[in-house]
């Protein structure tokens, strides 16, 4: 929900330096990936390449150049550490270790979890709420917009293209601004639903005119940097105000609070920022574990809240 705001932000602040950080700036890795493309990536020597390759690393999309590129990495990391000096970035990322074709292991596996969260408390939520709730509709497609956004992140985290980020992108915004429209629905859309189809019309045009932009005419980061963190904002301010007006005549309330607050503060353990230990486990991929049993807390306030809808709806039925 409202770390996916924080998420964008600083993987918009990475990419921006992606066309160039000090790792690959440095005359010893382009001289080196030069040397092995000539070497290995053409004629006779490109169909050996091909060969021994793994099929997994191939279907993955895994091609001579970023084999060279991933070779020449750790050589000029060697020639770092080897004179004292600190593990520098590449094109915006710290070094990973590859496991099989998964480029960031600990990363990829982290969203498959809160991925494998969301589709056990989806299930846990339909088993128990039934659908004559009036939220059911609404957290049912939640928890669907959730689950393709953690599959695009594990795609990302398995092999970072030009396509899987993009995905990526698009799909973290996609929860944010469903969080806010499930946070319309709940606070205004029972009472006035024509309020809240016109907004959800709204939120569809400002995404469609969000990724048509990024898409189309110029993927900006700083614009995409921008335009997140004011929908991020809108729906941590709309929640929070909500819960903490609501958390004395609905106790399940504090479990959104809870949520809201831990997922601005295991945020900010992406601000430290250290080269991965064990060349796997970095402060994303801490992040990303964190963040899954609070899927699992977010899941359960939506199953309380909805079958307390539920039942204060059967009983205005029974009064009229």
């Amino acid at each position: 929900m409202a770390g996916r705001t924080a998420r964008l932000v600083l993987l918009a602040g990475a990419a921006a330096l992606a066309s160039g950080s000090q790792g690959d700036r440095e005359p010893v890795y382009r001289d080196c990936v030069l040397q092995c493309e000539e070497r290995n990536c053409s004629g006779g020597a490109l169909k050996h390449f091909r060969s021994r390759q793994p099929i997994y690393m191939s279907l993955a999309g895994w091609t001579c150049r970023d084999d060279c590129k991933y070779e020449c990495m750790w050589v000029t990391v060697g020639l770092y550490l080897q004179e004292g000096h600190k593990v520098p970035q590449f094109h915006g990322k710290w070094p990973f270790s590859r496991f099989l074709f998964f480029q960031e292991p600990a990363s990829a596996v982290a969203s498959f979890l809160n991925g494998l969260a969301s589709l056990v408390m989806l299930c846990r939520y339909r088993t128990s709420v039934p659908a004559s709730s009036p939220m059911y509709p609404t957290c049912v497609t939640f928890a669907w917009v959730s689950l393709n956004a953690w599959f695009w992140s594990t795609v990302f985290h398995t092999r970072d293209t030009d396509l899987t980020e993009k995905m990526d992108y698009f799909c973290a915004s996609t929860v944010i601004l469903h969080s806010i429209y499930l946070c319309c629905v709940r606070t205004v859309g029972l009472q006035h639903p024509a309020v809240v189809s016109a907004f959800r019309a709204l939120l569809l045009l400002m995404l469609t005119a969000h990724v048509s932009y990024l898409s189309l005419v110029h993927f900006d980061y700083g614009y995409n940097l921008a335009a997140n963190v004011a929908i991020g904002l809108v729906n941590v301010v709309w929640w929070l105000a909500w819960c903490l007006r609501n958390r004395r005549r609905l106790p399940h309330v504090r479990k959104c609070m809870v949520v809201v607050l831990l997922l601005q503060g295991l945020s900010l353990l992406e601000l430290l920022d250290f080269p991965p230990l064990f060349w796997v486990l970095d402060a994303h991929a801490i992040w990303h574990i964190s963040t899954i049993p609070v899927h699992v807390l977010f899941f359960s306030f939506l199953e309380d809240d909805s079958l307390y809808l539920l039942k204060e709806s059967e009983a205005k039925f029974k009064l009229d």
